[in-house]
């Protein structure tokens, strides 16, 4: 229930940045409260990406360890996941300037 309840403010406020009124281009004239939204937007963007970024990497890194730990030879093909997880968190910080340089 928690999921869905953040999932549905973070939709929300995309929605909110994203919004284009038909007459304005300029993003602080469309959004109510001078184009805070969007900052706010670009960090809770980055803020969700490096968290779960930080999950996964959690877990990932314990598997991996474990993993080696029972066979060394492992080390080479475990690694690269490790480095996927941490992707996310890139993947968050694009989304953010995508959305403070719109």
């Amino acid at each position: 229930m928690k999921r869905a309840i953040l999932l549905l403010c973070v939709m929300l406020v995309g929605a909110a940045v994203f919004a284009q009124d038909a007459v304005s281009e300029d993003v602080s004239e469309a959004l109510p409260i001078g184009g805070a939204l969007k900052y706010f937007a670009a960090a809770l963007a980055v803020g969700l990406a490096c968290i779960a970024g930080g999950v996964a990497v959690g877990r990932v890194g314990a598997a991996a360890v474990g993993a080696i730990s029972e066979n060394s030879e492992l080390s080479g093909k475990v690694m690269p996941y490790v480095g996927l997880a941490e992707g996310i968190c890139l993947w968050g910080f694009l989304v953010a300037l995508l959305i403070l340089f719109r």
